[in-house]
């Protein structure tokens, strides 16, 4: 496999917000992201964004346009909730960063707990948490590896 282009992991995800650019400004306070990109429509909507965490890096758009590709794009709270996908993130402690969620006003779903899958597996302690308009987010701290 070829090498990605600088500062892009091997797969990143695109999510979108019916308010995409209040999303920005929340997902950065509540989960500890970073703004790497904003991009502005003339009427002050996002075209396109780029969170990143670590070497992680997310895209956030304006739900409700339709992209390149002729689709139009939602956002769980435009569809009663239903769940449009689940992201998953490494963070060093789960549970400062679950505190720091719920303060930000996350609602948390799935308290911290370990999920042990064996000695020759691992054990991760995680939370599952909804965001202001109800994307699944899961934050894992590793605790043991199968080589530990």
């Amino acid at each position: 496999m070829k090498n990605t282009p600088a500062g892009w992991p091997r797969i990143s995800v695109s999510i979108f917000y019916d308010d995409a650019l209040r999303a920005l400004d929340w997902l950065c306070a509540a989960f500890g992201f970073e703004v790497r990109l904003k991009v502005l429509m003339d009427d002050g909507r996002v075209a396109h964004s780029e969170l990143v965490y670590g070497d992680g890096v997310i895209m956030v758009g304006q739900a409700g346009k339709t992209t390149q590709y002729g689709r139009s794009t939602r956002s769980p709270q435009s569809l009663a909730g239903a769940n449009t996908q689940g992201i998953m993130v490494y963070v060093d402690d789960v549970d400062a960063h679950c505190a720091r969620a719920r303060a930000a006003g996350a609602k948390i779903d799935h308290e911290p707990c370990v999920h042990d899958y064996g000695a020759e597996y691992w054990a991760d302690r995680s939370y599952g948490a909804l965001d202001l308009e109800q994307h699944q987010w899961w934050f894992t701290q590793r605790l043991r590896s199968p080589t530990d």
